[in-house]
C-alpha cells in the first residue's frame, strides 16, 4: 500500500485528467472509437424499417430538384442566361443539403442525446462531430447521381485537377461552416428550444440565398443595377461559405459538363460572368469565416457545457 502511494505521488499532478473536463474538438481523437460507434448508429438507424431504405438518399433530392427544375426553371423562366440548367441546379442543391442536414442535426444532437449527456461524462462535442459525419455519409449517394449525370453529358472528358480541389474545398468549407453553427445552436439548444426554430427559419432562407436557383449575376444585377447599392454588397454575399461551396460545385460539375455540350447545336460557350471572379481567392476567405466560426461555436459550447445536465 506504502508502494502504491509513492508510485502516485512521484507522478507530477498534470498528468492526471481532472474528472468531467473536457478538452473540447481534441477530444474528439482521442474518443475516436465512440465517435465511430456514434456514426455507425446514426447511418444504420436512419433507415431502419424503411421499405426503401438508402433510396430515400436518391428519392428525395431528386423530387426536390424536380419541383424546383419545373416551377422555377419551366414555369418562371429562372434557366434565362444560365446553361444546361438542370446540372446548374442541382449541384447547388446537393451542397444546400449537406449544410441543412449537417447544421440542423448538430443543432439538436445534445438534446437527442439527453439520456447519455445526463448520467455517463463524455465530450459532448461528440454529438455535434458525429452528426456532421453522418449527414456527409448520406451526402455521398446525392453526389453519386449528380456524378453519373455529368458523366453521360462528358464531364470526364473536360475535368481538371482544379475542379477536384474545388469539390473537396467545397465540401470542408460548408462542413466546418455547419459544425461551428451547430456548436453554437446546438449549445443554446439546451437552455433555450427557441434555437430549433431558429435554425428551420436560417435552413428555409439557406436555399434562396445562395445562388442555387439563379445566378450570381441576378444578384449584382439587382444590387447594384436596380436598387443603386454599393459593389461592396455583393462582395459580402460572394464571401458566404455557403454561397461559396455552390460556386465551387458549379464549378467543378457545371462548368466541365456544360463545356463539353458547347458543340452541341444551340449552344454557344459559357457566359464570361458564369462564374464570380476571384473564386480561389473567396475560396481562402470563405475557409477562414468557416473557421473563424468553428472557434466561435467551439468557445460558447465550452462555457454552456458545464451546465448541459442540470438544463436537460
Amino acid at each position: 500500500m506504502t508502494e502504491t502511494r509513492d508510485l502516485f505521488a512521484a507522478v507530477p499532478r498534470s498528468e492526471f485528467d481532472t474528472p468531467g473536463k473536457s478538452r473540447g474538438l481534441i477530444d474528439v481523437v482521442r474518443w475516436r472509437y465512440l465517435l465511430s460507434l456514434l456514426v455507425r448508429t446514426g447511418v444504420t438507424t436512419r433507415y431502419r424499417n424503411s421499405v426503401l431504405g438508402w433510396t430515400w438518399s436518391y428519392v428525395r433530392p431528386a423530387a426536390q430538384f424536380l419541383v424546383f427544375w419545373i416551377v422555377l426553371g419551366l414555369f418562371m423562366n429562372l434557366d434565362k442566361g444560365i446553361p444546361n440548367y438542370a446540372v446548374y441546379l442541382f449541384s447547388g442543391i446537393v451542397v444546400i443539403n449537406l449544410f441543412s442536414e449537417a447544421f440542423k442535426n448538430a443543432t439538436t444532437s445534445i438534446v437527442g442525446n439527453a439520456p447519455l449527456v445526463r448520467k455517463v461524462f463524455l465530450p459532448r462535442q461528440l454529438f455535434a462531430v458525429s452528426a456532421v459525419i453522418v449527414a456527409f455519409v448520406h451526402f455521398l449517394p446525392q453526389v453519386g447521381l449528380l456524378l453519373i449525370v455529368c458523366a453521360l453529358l462528358g464531364w470526364f472528358a473536360h475535368v481538371s485537377v482544379l475542379a477536384v480541389l474545388a469539390i473537396v474545398a467545397a465540401m470542408i468549407i460548408v462542413m466546418v461552416f455547419a459544425l461551428g453553427l451547430g456548436l453554437l445552436f446546438g449549445a443554446a439548444n439546451v437552455r433555450f428550444r427557441d434555437a430549433e426554430n431558429i435554425v428551420e427559419l436560417f435552413l428555409l432562407l439557406a436555399t434562396w440565398a445562395s445562388p442555387v436557383l439563379y445566378s450570381w449575376v441576378m444578384v449584382q444585377d439587382a444590387v447594384v443595377k436596380t436598387l443603386g447599392w454599393p459593389q461592396w454588397l455583393v462582395e459580402v454575399y460572394l464571401l458566404n461559405p455557403l454561397t461559396q461551396g455552390v460556386e465551387l460545385f458549379h464549378f467543378a460539375f457545371w462548368r466541365p459538363a456544360t463545356e463539353a455540350m458547347t458543340s452541341a447545336p444551340g449552344y454557344a460557350g459559357l457566359p464570361m460572368d458564369a462564374l464570380p471572379p476571384g473564386l480561389a481567392l473567396n475560396t481562402l476567405w470563405t475557409f477562414i469565416i468557416a473557421i473563424g466560426t468553428l472557434l466561435i461555436g467551439q468557445f460558447v459550447f465550452r462555457r454552456l457545457e458545464g451546465k448541459f445536465a442540470q438544463d436537460l
